[in-house]
């Protein structure tokens, strides 16, 4: 069942402890993933290439509603579930605050995963984890242009 893979932050921490105790590599990364398009497809998917276990963090509604004006479109619950349903993500799990912060020094991941345009410096708990990566975008795809062009602002 595809909510199987979503899961309380105390449920994950205790899960992630024990597929490192298994030796497993587990990836993070966190966002909105608000609409759905093929960058963040390719962007999953080469995260959970880097590891074992791909995790996200998934952003509440309040929480992305304090970082981008008029969203989400989607509410947490669908966001959740349409993450889990994806082959390559493992586990989902919502953060409320602003940043991941609390969240990655909770589950103590191996790898972090942000997208191109951060700075390794930038990049929310990058002091917390051995590694730390970015990945390219796809070009002219986001969240944003979608939006953009339903609204009729671009052809």
């Amino acid at each position: 069942m595809i909510t199987s893979k979503i899961k309380n932050r105390a449920d994950l921490k205790d899960i992630i402890a024990e597929l490192k105790n298994q030796g497993k590599k587990i990836v993070f990364t966190n966002g909105c993933f608000d609409l759905l398009h093929i960058g963040h497809i390719r962007y999953l998917t080469e995260a959970k290439r880097l590891g074992d276990v791909l995790v996200i963090g998934l952003n509440s509604d309040s929480s992305v509603s304090a970082i981008k004006a008029g969203r989400p479109i989607n509410t947490e619950d669908n966001r959740s579930e349409v993450l889990a349903a994806l082959e390559m993500v493992d586990y989902v799990t919502l953060f409320h605050e602003d940043t991941p912060y609390a969240l990655i020094k909770e589950l103590q991941p191996d790898v972090l995963v942000k997208g191109a345009d951060w700075q390794r410096e930038d990049i929310v708990g990058n002091d917390l984890v051995q590694e730390v990566r970015t990945l390219p975008f796809v070009e002219g795809v986001s969240t944003s242009g979608i939006i953009e062009k339903i609204k009729g602002v671009i052809p």
